[in-house]
This record gives C-alpha cells, structure tokens and sequence, in this order.
C-alpha cells in the first residue's frame, strides 16, 4: 500500500507509547515476494538456475508456476498442509518510510527441511544463502552448511530485530559472505557484542549496502572497497532493492569476477527493483542490462559481464 503523506506528520514523540494511529493509503497492490524466491528470481534473470529452498502452504501452487516458468528450482519447497504461505504486509509514504507487518505462517515448518537430500538431488552448490527465515530453521541449516562444508552466506536482515546475541553469532561465524544494510552492521555489533573487526573476523566477506551510495565490500584480508550505486536510477519504491542486489553479486560471483564486478552488477539489478513497484516486475534484456552497466561502470565493465550473458562487446577492438 502506499499513503500519500508522511508517517512522520502523523506521530508525537512523547505519545508513542499510547499509539493509535491509522492511514488512509491511495492503492493496495498484491505482489509476489519472500526474500528467497526474490533472490532466486533475479539470480534466474540473470541466467543462473537458483534452487528455492522454505516452506509454503497449499496456496503455493500459482506462486510456484511462476518462479518456475522463470527459471527457479521449486522441487526442493516444503509445503505445508496446515498453514498459509507467509505474507509481508507494508505501507510506503512519499518518503520511502515504510510501516510493515510480517505474518510467518508455513514458515515455521523449514526448519524440518535437511539440506542434504537437496545436495544429493541438484549437485554441491557454489553457495547456501541462510536469509532471514524461521529462527529454528536458520540455525539448522547454518550447522548443517559447517558438518557438510557448504559455503553459507549469512544474510539474517528482518530477524535481527528479534535475535537474541547468541543466535547471532551462531548465524554468523564461519560464514564465506556476511549481507548486512549499514543499520543492520550496527545491530549485529551491538547485540553480539563485537567489534566491527571482530565482526570481519568471524566471516570471509561482508558486504554492506549503503542504499542511494551503493555499497561497501569489507574482506578479512584486508581488501576494502565501495562501489557507488548505478547511474541515472528513478526511484519508485524500495521493497526488495536488497534482495536483488543479492542476486546480481552472487550470479557475478559465480561467474568468476571480481569482487568489485559483482558489487557493480549487484548495483545494476537493484536499480532495476527501485525504479518498478514490486519485487519481480522488473524485466530487461542482456543488451539492455549490460548497456546499463556500461552506461554506470565503464565499457571495461559493460564487455566483461556482456561475456557471461552473451552479449557482443560495444567497444572498438583492440
């Protein structure tokens, strides 16, 4: 939904705790979503065949045929048959503030999810994202991922608010990449108690997003770097923008780039998130993707990643 004022106009500071408010918001749109299947759906938009891996209720079925048709693997999705597929309700206001309730339903069944029947079926993955998902479920499948040497990604997001330190730093330490937001790379210093370098010693990488500056790439080897955000980007709605950047980084990873490549094409897919209401309405071609990071990185860039989705370079030979 999206309220056509600010929420800020609305709230008294020294009255919040007798808060009673409501919004009369201009739309209500019904989006697909879940920070998994948004991250598979980019990553399958940019060629790769992620496999999808949580739990949903019988409701599923039209959801499924969709990432399907997209390019995702839903053959590993637990489907509940008492609960619904959980649903994130959010109001946005002309300042990108958002207002967001979040109900978990068949959520709270992936922690009877075993990773290794899925391993046995597809292949050894290239990496286990571990986003943010049933409490249980996510310590489950991070200790799984050290017995079985998977590379996990810790990407905790939403359940930060709620995780108690512990469970923090059990989703943390040992993973190959931390995901955070600049709020949330201070919400797991605070509440596991550690330093940032602390922090970077636990994990391989941790990448930062720093929303309209791009992001920031941190490697326990000392390498540092940020990368600003694509050019020319028409902010629409930010829903999902993380996401997507996710899934622009990790395909380039898997391609073989560079770190710096990665976080370049990671911009590039989110742009095409905040300019489009939704999560997985966007579309492009390869042309007109790899056109958008020339246009944002260079035609060094725009010619590397124009390899892995096989577009013809648009620089003069040399």
């Amino acid at each position: 939904m999206t309220f056509g004022g600010k929420f800020a106009d609305s709230l008294v500071v020294d009255q919040l705790d007798k808060l009673s408010v409501s919004f009369l918001v201009n739309d209500l749109e019904i989006r697909r979503g879940g920070v998994a299947p948004n991250m598979c759906f980019g990553l399958a938009r940019l060629g790769l065949r992620p496999v999808l891996v949580g739990a949903a209720g019988e409701d599923f079925a039209d959801y499924r045929s969709w990432l399907e048709r997209n390019g995702v693997d839903c053959d590993s999705v637990h489907i509940s048959e008492s609960k619904h597929t959980a649903r994130f309700v959010c109001t946005t206001d002309t300042t990108m503030a958002q207002f967001a309730s979040f109900y978990p339903g068949a959520m709270s069944d992936a922690s009877q999810i075993e990773l290794l029947p899925i391993v046995e079926r597809v292949g050894a993955p290239a990496y286990v994202l571990i986003g943010a998902d049933d409490p249980d479920a996510m310590k489950r499948h991070t200790e799984e991922c050290r017995q079985r040497g998977y590379a996990f990604i810790a990407d905790c997001s939403q359940q930060l608010a709620f995780a108690e330190g512990d469970l923090i730093r059990d989703l943390i330490d040992g993973a190959a990449i931390l995901f955070s937001n600049e709020y949330e790379s201070h919400v797991i210093e605070k509440k596991t108690g550690w330093s940032a370098d602390e922090v970077l010693a636990k994990v391989g990488l941790q990448v930062t997003t720093l929303g309209k500056d791009g992001v920031r790439v941190t490697s326990s080897d000392g390498t540092s770097f940020e990368v600003p955000a694509a050019k020319d980007v028409a902010a629409v709605e930010p829903t999902g923008v993380g996401d997507a950047f996710r899934s622009g980084f990790l395909a380039a990873l898997t391609w073989g780039t560079s770190l710096e490549r990665a976080a370049q094409v990671g911009c590039v897919l989110a742009a095409y998130v905040v300019e489009t209401v939704g999560t997985q309405e966007y579309d492009f071609t390869h042309e007109q993707f790899v056109a958008r990071v020339r246009d944002s990185y260079g035609d060094e860039a725009g010619d590397e990643i124009g390899l892995y989705l096989s577009v013809p370079s648009a620089s003069p030979a040399r």
